[in-house]
């Protein structure tokens, strides 16, 4: 089992750190007054983090029907560490969210000459490559810098709350089938009891409200700076959020099993 864990481990890493990094690009995109162009590319995120999943959610599973067989294996520590690789996912794309700002701006500009991406991609040479080394750059993070950003303190608590829904939901999803085992099946197909909250609280609260911080910056040019030091302080609350999901693991288990044992 310490090969899935480790597998498992790394794919998640992965997965949260393509999600987190789609600030990067939206970022890159108002920068350069392209966010439409921008958009559009999410979708190598999107497809990142899709990949990595598809690989991802059967192995995290195998802990389940491995527990059927030993009832001396701990399901939920290792739930538990996959948790912690979505902390470190996060965290290493706050690391890395000034570098790929300006690898995106790079992108997006030769996408505009190429005239599509197969074009762009085949174009690429080792020299480019390795140039990419030019556009790396350190991440600052000081306290005060957030103090005055017009970000409502509960904005931030709700990007935490959402992101520990998420992160859970799955998890939490497959260790209610452990719980109840003659309703597994059903259990382990519910993580939509939970993530459907996520949903509904991005949809009316978080997504809004970001799409009104980037057109604010689109219009506004001193705004624009600004916008960098506000996706920042969003993905430390998706960081936190992850943390967050650690406490929320065992009570959304618990809300999955008394859902389906109503049903």
């Amino acid at each position: 089992m310490i090969n899935y864990l480790i597998t498992s481990f790394f794919l998640t890493m992965i997965i949260h750190t393509a999600e987190t990094l789609s600030y990067s690009l939206r970022y890159a995109g108002v920068k350069i007054n392209k966010i439409a162009v921008a958009l559009s590319l999410t979708g190598i995120m999107v497809l990142v983090s899709r990949t990595a999943n598809l690989i991802q959610a059967p192995l995290t599973a195998k802990f389940i029907d491995f527990a059927r067989t030993d009832p001396s294996f701990n399901v939920l520590q290792y739930l538990r560490i996959i948790l912690i690789a979505a902390s470190i996912g996060t965290f290493i794309a706050i690391v890395l969210f000034p570098t790929f700002v300006n690898i995106w701006a790079r992108v997006i500009s030769k996408l505009e000459l190429a005239g599509s991406l197969p074009r762009l991609i085949s174009s690429v040479t080792v020299a480019q490559l390795r140039n990419t080394k030019r556009y790396i750059a350190k991440p600052t993070f000081r306290l005060q810098e957030f103090r005055y950003l017009g970000v409502s303190k509960r904005f931030i608590f709700l990007n935490i709350i959402v992101t520990a829904i998420y992160t859970v939901g799955v998890l939490s999803s497959l260790y209610a089938a452990h719980l109840v085992p003659e309703l597994s099946t059903m259990a382990s197909q519910s993580s939509g009891l939970i993530n459907g909250i996520a949903t509904i609280l991005l949809t009316i609260f978080i997504d809004p409200q970001v799409g009104l911080i980037t057109d604010r910056a689109l219009n506004q040019e001193e705004y624009k700076e600004q916008l960098g030091k506000i996706y920042m302080l969003l993905m430390t609350s998706r960081f936190l959020g992850t943390l967050a999901a650690q406490t929320m693991l065992l009570p959304a288990s618990y809300f999955i099993c008394k859902v389906i044992q109503l049903i």
